[in-house]
């Protein structure tokens, strides 16, 4: 009887633990050739904050874990000097999305789940401190600061293309940007975040590049073409489509007048008195045009900032956007558009609207301060003959640069808009100052450091 225990008992050990190694092996083939920083589980990854909503009473936020999380959360309360203002902190249940990683032929067959919740009736210009998960599975708590319901002093972040090598050579430069200016507000990433849109890993790579970063920066992504691919290649007979991967990962405002295939890709956000128009400049052009006469026509806003990925001044050989140039740049100069940020070109360049003085060193009226950068690694070359064929639409290159990766800090204090240029170095590579009556709308424009010359576009 003994005997017969022991042999039972041994066998069932012997069948649990070849149960646990099939399981393991299971398991280990599902994430084969995956880091470890890709593999979805039970804790919150890719938390990431957006706008969605009045930026002083809301905040959008959005966060990933494996397929065995149905049901999940995210608290909230105003921070505090210790660890007891948790104890006030309001729960809001999150809405999920399943997400199949596999319908894309580069990714792993994985189910993740995605969840989001947008915080309301927050307090404006206060200090929040947040978390997101589900029972034993939590996140830190993050902190941000919400707007401010009337005209203050704020500074903002933006970023050319990161697109290729993210990891290696992206993460220098928002990291660089986050010890430049600690207390943005919100950052604008200006198209082709990634290089192959519907590829996790290049969104992986992206999302631990700036690591808690983005979930403590409010995020306003803008599409690039680089977002688009179609499903069997780039060369392939399928439609293109926007990444699958940017709906369920940022929560966006949607536009109901437009279209559904601009939704979520075009939108717009107030920010104290600044409003951002972000544009889907790969498509749909047309219907775009009617959006932004409508939005800059019923504004009051005291700076007007729009963002697209297409440069409306192409500085690289071989690109121009016509439509933007012949169609939207004079619906800028008719409403005061003050700045327009662009990607595209993986070059440098900042000019305005109009040319006053052939002295580019000098102050002098201006309509619009257009900017082009890059963040990433690849880079192009400047096209020296097109910049200076822009001069018939009366565009001013004031600083060019080229073989070097940027961030941008952009300040907003009273009557004047505050443009710095940096390298990945943390050098300041160029800065002007925009000077505005508000009750007139005119503006003078001041370039005022020109630490070291750019380098030269070629012959």
């Amino acid at each position: 009887m003994i005997r017969f225990f022991y042999v039972s008992l041994l066998s069932l050990v012997f069948l649990f633990n070849l149960n646990a190694q099939k399981h393991s092996h299971s398991h280990e083939h599902k994430h084969d050739g995956l880091h470890h920083w890709e593999i979805p589980s039970k804790d919150p990854d890719r938390i990431i904050l957006t706008f969605n909503g009045d930026p002083s009473t809301t905040r959008a936020v959005t966060w990933r874990t494996d397929s065995t999380i149905k049901k999940a959360e995210a608290q909230i309360a105003i921070a505090g000097v210790n660890s007891g203002f948790s104890n006030k902190a309001i729960s809001y249940n999150a809405s999920t999305e399943e997400f199949d990683l596999g319908i894309y032929k580069s990714n792993k067959s994985l189910i993740v789940n995605y969840h989001s919740v947008i915080f309301e009736n927050l307090k404006p210009n206060t200090l929040y401190a947040y978390r997101v998960g589900s029972d034993e599975n939590w996140s830190e708590w993050i902190q941000f600061k919400t707007a401010n319901n009337y005209y203050s002093p704020t500074q903002f972040v933006y970023f050319g293309d990161a697109q290729n090598d993210i990891l290696n050579h992206w993460s220098r430069v928002i990291r660089m940007a986050y010890q430049t200016a600690p207390n943005a507000s919100f950052v604008i990433h200006a198209g082709d975040l990634v290089d192959t849109a519907h590829k996790d890993n290049e969104w992986a790579q992206w999302f631990k590049a700036g690591g808690f970063i983005h979930s403590q920066w409010t995020a306003i992504p803008v599409v690039g073409n680089h977002e688009f691919q179609r499903f069997d290649g780039y060369g392939g007979s399928l439609p293109r489509r926007l990444s699958i991967q940017w709906r369920p990962q940022f929560t966006l405002p949607v536009e109901e007048t437009l279209d559904g295939s601009l939704h979520e890709t075009v939108y717009t956000v107030e920010y104290q008195d600044i409003l951002i128009i972000v544009l889907n400049s790969t498509g749909h052009l047309e219907k775009q045009t009617e959006y932004i006469k409508e939005k800059l026509s019923n504004t009051d806003a005291k700076w007007k900032i729009v963002t697209g990925h297409h440069s409306v001044f192409s500085p690289a050989e071989g690109r121009d956007f016509e439509y933007a140039r012949k169609v939207w740049k004079p619906l800028f100069d008719e409403y005061g558009v003050d700045l327009v940020l662009n990607g595209h070109d993986h070059t440098y360049a900042r000019g305005h609207i109009p040319v006053k003085s052939p002295n580019i060193d000098q102050s002098g009226n201006f309509k619009t301060l257009y900017v082009t950068s890059v963040s990433g690694p690849k880079q192009y070359e400047l096209d020296k003959d097109q910049i200076e064929n822009y001069q018939a639409d009366g565009y001013q290159a004031d600083k060019l640069g080229e073989q070097t990766q940027f961030f941008q800090v952009i300040s907003v204090e009273n009557d004047k808009l505050i443009y710095s240029a940096y390298t990945t170095l943390g050098t300041l590579y160029d800065k002007a100052i925009i000077t505005k009556e508000f009750s007139t709308g005119s503006k003078t424009i001041s370039n005022i450091c020109l630490l070291y010359a750019s380098p030269s576009p070629r012959d």
